[in-house]
């Protein structure tokens, strides 16, 4: 369990971009501050980190998306949305106030560029069959018009990068846990990493009757529920807005605003079970922006989803070890988490 803090820890990446790159010692010493992160708060703002792209810029790219004509967003729009649409797993899903009246958020996914429909891609191992599913994991992007978005290329390149830099740290967590720094190396085959625009539209004040981050749930206006997230690692790229929130171990909700120039870091219950449980994935969950006067856009995030090959095996680093828990086959995994959220129910 992630243990009591009032803010979260910063890691300092400067060394990722030294041009005679990092010594020994060095990468020891981050891999070293990693693990301490992961084993106590679960969560971390990374500066100086190595992307091209700046805080203004990514940002920029999702006001711009959202800006699209609704009609036209609904184009790309999942199954569960759009009966006639084919894609289950990429592209676009509206708020869904119907469903889950805190989960007020619209978004748009994408996986690896220039994946093409190959369900048998991977040569990890032979999973068990899953001729019943629904759900594609590995089926290709779907994107507006280029004179709708003029932007594909840029967020496939960010794509890219967040994907680089998430191999990056996987090298160092390897090397926290006494593994060779290529011990994740097979969960970069087919990668299934996500990322993914979101829009938190604004809602009335009077519905966020507390702004204390210690009130009970029932008491605070979410637009994302109390949760953790279920896979290897999470970049997130939030804006200026707030509103994340991230549970210590007395069960207070801790205010992770936006440091300038960060990138939040996370794991996921998957990495939590890889690393035989010395590190934590810690509950987080996202407050709803209140509507001020004159205010129409809300809040935005930009979180990139590390994610294995659909037929990965994920195993404990403690191997076969007494009280070591068992494998499992990472499309099998986000199967069985994907019947529980709320725009693949009907799938």
């Amino acid at each position: 369990m992630a243990t009591s803090f009032s803010s979260l820890p910063i890691v300092d990446l400067t060394l990722l971009s030294s041009p005679q790159g990092m010594s020994k010692e060095e990468q020891a010493g981050l891999a070293s501050q990693l693990y301490d992160v992961f084993a106590t708060t679960g969560f971390a703002y990374l500066v100086n980190h190595p992307l091209s792209f700046d805080h203004e810029a990514i940002f920029r790219l999702a006001r711009e998306f959202f800006a699209i004509p609704d009609e036209e967003k609904m184009k790309l729009a999942k199954k569960s949305f759009q009966k006639n649409n084919q894609n289950t797993y990429r592209g676009y899903f509206p708020t869904q106030p119907d469903l889950a009246t805190d989960n007020l958020k619209e978004g748009f996914e994408i996986g690896t560029p220039n994946r093409v429909a190959t369900p048998q891609s991977s040569t990890s191992v032979n999973p068990k069959p899953n001729a019943t599913s629904k759900l594609i994991l590995s089926e290709p992007n779907v994107w507006p018009a280029p004179n709708i978005f003029r932007h594909r290329s840029s967020l496939e390149q960010l794509h890219n990068e967040l994907q680089s830099l998430s191999a990056t740290i996987l090298s160092l967590l390897a090397i926290s846990l006494g593994k060779e720094s290529n011990f994740f190396s097979p969960y970069l085959a087919d990668s299934l990493s996500t990322l993914r625009l979101l829009h938190y539209p604004p809602t009335n004040p009077s519905s966020s009757p507390s702004s204390n981050p210690t009130t009970p749930q029932d008491s605070v206006k979410l637009s994302c529920t109390p949760h953790t997230d279920s896979g290897i690692l999470t970049l997130l790229h939030q804006d200026a807005t707030g509103g994340l929130e991230v549970r210590d171990s007395a069960g207070s909700w801790v205010a992770a605003p936006y440091v300038p120039g960060s990138i939040v870091v996370n794991i996921g219950d998957l990495m939590a079970k890889v690393s035989g449980r010395r590190f934590v994935a810690t509950m987080h969950r996202v407050r709803a922006p209140a509507k001020e006067e004159g205010e129409v856009f809300g809040r935005f995030s930009v979180p990139f989803f590390f994610e294995p090959g659909e037929k990965c095996v994920v195993r404990s680093v403690d191997g076969e070890a007494d009280g070591a828990e068992g494998e499992v086959v990472y499309g099998d995994h986000v199967r069985a988490k994907m019947k529980t959220w709320v725009e693949f129910r009907d799938l």
